[in-house]
């Protein structure tokens, strides 16, 4: 007689196993569509919703700020040529401070204009607009104030553009749909008990994703923030190991602000280098290389020409090296630019990504405002402090208190000794 195998108890189920994982997939994958369909739904109704009364406000500011501007600036230069051309007004049109006046005419104009279309798109609630014209208006309010800073110096005039910066980038937090559906998706999931679907839907929607899909990562004031502060202490870092090996454990301070282990330089190229390629980051690596190291390499040309045009300071010279420049850029350094770039776009990216959604929700937030606050400062005392280095420098007259409590504080010794890469020649500034 044959005998019936009994089944062992201590045996799994293999098809049942099976059965119960496909239930649990499916159960996922409905728990993770509810999720995305109430986020699109909260979008909507994010973009209908009107703003608080005090951005309408500001939008009402904003747009009165540039009607009034905008025929203002374009008057004057048109008066300000007429009077050129009759030879009323003595003016080397190939000098430096001729051309940055220029520069910031033309950058005045736009930045008026800028402001318009986002005054209107506030007033009319457009939510999702007025954010992408936020993000565009913060470059332009950048050079505004870097304009002003290489023909005045540091001073009042810096005031309005910094006010505009932080109201720009409150306003842009404000109105964007992608920061509020990392909200919306983030208690979506903490109110979800069955962890698979959690993961799902993490899977499905990871906080701070490029919502489009275009890109990797999304644009928004949080992700770029910490992509800036990262890059600024690991490329010093590389910067400073780099300089180690080539010169035989020489050590140099190359850091570039006055506080902390910060290389602006490499935060702002991150920035760059993640805004233009973000969308490229499953391109040919070749193609990643070959505008990475474009875009370095103008970036570290550009960074070079103002700090000379604004300081009189020489970073770095390139000259006689392959490809070099102007000495403000070579070959071999948009070598390294492009290298960089595809390890950037290809790898750290994602990386980062992760160590991003780390930061734990309750304080994100709190704890990017604060950072900001601190780099920000940081930005504006080593720009102050490098404005009275130059005025030092100039042999211009340092009777105010400010001036006073640099010289005492962050004199030529200090100076010269954190700023070891930095060599500061007056007659090279393009000062009005």
């Amino acid at each position: 007689m044959r005998r019936t195998a009994k089944p062992d108890a201590t045996r799994p189920d293999t098809a049942s196993d099976v059965g119960r994982s496909d239930v649990e997939g499916e159960e996922s994958a409905v728990a993770a569509q509810l999720v995305a369909a109430r986020l699109d739904d909260g979008e909507t109704a994010l973009d209908a919703r009107r703003l608080p009364l005090v951005i309408r406000v500001y939008g009402v500011l904003v747009l009165l700020d540039g009607l009034a501007t905008l025929p203002i600036v374009v008057l004057s230069s048109i008066a300000a040529v007429r009077a050129v051309m009759r030879g009323e007004l003595a003016f080397d049109a190939m000098s430096l401070t001729a051309l940055l006046t220029a520069a910031y005419a033309v950058v005045l104009i736009v930045a008026a204009a800028a402001l318009i279309v986002f005054g209107v798109l506030l007033l009319r609630n457009r939510r999702r607009y007025a954010a992408r014209w936020a993000y565009v208006l913060m470059p332009v309010t950048l050079a505004d104030g870097m304009l002003s800073l290489a023909l005045e110096g540091l001073g009042p005039n810096l005031i309005a553009p910094a006010i505009q910066m932080v109201l720009l980038v409150a306003v842009s937090i404000a109105c964007d749909p992608g920061l509020a559906e990392e909200r919306r998706l983030q208690r979506a999931l903490k109110r979800m008990d069955d962890r698979d679907a959690y993961d799902a839907a993490v899977r499905a929607g990871m906080l701070g994703r490029d919502p489009s899909g275009k890109g990797y990562i999304a644009l928004d004031f949080f992700n770029i923030f910490w992509l800036f502060t990262v890059a600024c202490v690991f490329g010093l870092a590389i910067e400073t190991v780099y300089h180690l090996a080539m010169y035989h454990g020489e050590w140099q301070d190359r850091a570039g602000l006055l506080w902390g282990p910060f290389s602006p330089i490499y935060g702002c190229g991150a920035v760059l280098v993640t805004v233009a390629l973000n969308r490229l980051w499953k391109s040919n690596p070749f193609l990643i290389f070959c505008a990475s190291a474009v875009i370095g390499g103008a970036f570290e040309y550009a960074t070079s020409w103002f700090m000379e045009v604004a300081f009189g300071i020489t970073a770095w010279d390139y000259t006689g090296q392959w490809l070099s420049i102007d000495g403000r850029t070579s070959g071999k350094y948009m070598v390294f630019w492009g290298l960089i770039g595809v390890f950037w776009v290809r790898w750290i990216l994602p990386w980062l990504l992760r160590f991003i959604n780390r930061i734990p929700w309750k304080v994100r937030y709190s704890l990017t405002a604060v950072c900001a606050v601190l780099m920000l400062v940081d930005i504006v005392f080593t720009l102050m402090a490098l404005d009275c280095w130059y005025g030092r420098m100039a042999g211009l007259p340092q009777d105010s208190p400010v001036t006073r409590w640099f010289a005492t504080h962050y004199g030529d010794e200090y100076m010269a000794n954190r700023f070891q890469t930095m060599t500061i020649d007056p007659s090279k500034a393009g000062r009005a």
